[in-house]
């Protein structure tokens, strides 16, 4: 299959949550001597994806100051307790705003620390030599995010609601390709994921 010409691919970030369950924004939470949201937004910057939205939410002034100096834009989500769905529909409207002409938007969460900039190229690399409207990570027999849409869905982005994000979605269609991401399998939920991350750092 012919590459089509380079599409440009716009990025976005979620960290609006407040963590419930952690009893704290994981945001803030430290790896790798750094924030697991200066972490997120520095790998998304490192991509080639552009441009980046990073939607905050939770303790926003705080995570703001936290990536100013990056190349990433910000915006708030005021309802970032109605669910993963709202920041998504946020980030992708200041995305558009941006960058109107934008092909696609990768989605990423800020508590995959495993993810890398080379494992996002990944799925914008896909989507340049395919016909597919998503492009999602596989891992442990499901599908799910980093996530890549093509514009043609950028509709149905926008009318997402409650918190399952856009995991709907990707498992409603049969248009779609998967890159085989175990790092994906591990995200930050409760105390007991942070407590297994630090030890997995230590035995490194």
């Amino acid at each position: 299959m012919v590459a089509r010409d380079a599409p440009k691919i716009g990025g976005i970030v979620l960290a609006a949550g407040g963590s419930s369950r952690l009893g704290r924004p994981k945001q803030f939470l430290q790896f790798k001597s750094k924030s697991l949201l200066r972490h997120a937004a520095q790998t998304m910057a490192a991509s080639i994806c552009d441009p980046i939205v990073v939607v905050l939410g939770a303790e926003s002034d705080e995570a703001a100051a936290q990536i100013k100096d990056l190349p990433v834009a910000t915006c708030l989500n005021e309802n970032w307790r109605l669910g993963m769905s709202s920041s998504i529909k946020v980030g992708l409207a200041k995305l558009i705003e941006m960058a109107p002409e934008i092909d696609a938007v990768l989605i990423s969460l800020c508590d995959q620390p495993f993810i890398t900039s080379e494992i996002l190229n990944r799925f914008s690399e896909k989507f340049a030599v395919t016909d597919v409207s998503i492009v999602a990570a596989k891992y442990n027999e499901v599908n799910g995010v980093p996530a890549l849409f093509s514009r043609e869905l950028f509709i149905e982005l926008s009318r997402l609601e409650g918190d399952k994000g856009a995991r709907d979605l990707i498992r409603s269609l049969t248009d779609l390709a998967t890159i085989n991401l175990p790092e994906a399998a591990f995200d930050i939920d409760s105390p007991q994921d942070f407590e297994y991350l630090s030890h997995l750092l230590l035995d490194r």
